[in-house]
């Protein structure tokens, strides 16, 4: 294997995600907490006009744009974008 090729090898780039969560329409039920692998979302301590405690992107710098937060939401609130 020339050296060309394992050098290629091991450079990876890191992906690099963003959320934006929907504050008035979830409704604290943590999946999306539960689900993150590299803990970026935590529950708010507001309030939304609902009287739910939603969650909040806390961690960005984290977010690796997997978007499991995005597929156990059952309200729809959260947005996934990725760094190409």
């Amino acid at each position: 294997m020339p050296l060309e090729f394992k050098i290629k090898l091991m450079q990876t780039k890191v992906r690099k995600g963003k959320i934006e969560i929907n504050s008035e329409r979830c409704k604290g039920c943590k999946y999306c907490i539960l689900t993150c692998p590299k803990s970026c979302i935590e529950l708010s301590s507001n309030f939304n006009s609902s009287g739910y405690f939603p969650a909040y992107f806390a961690n960005p710098q984290n977010c690796i744009g997997c978007a499991m937060c995005a597929v156990v939401c059952p309200d729809l609130a959260i947005d996934v974008y990725v760094e190409e």
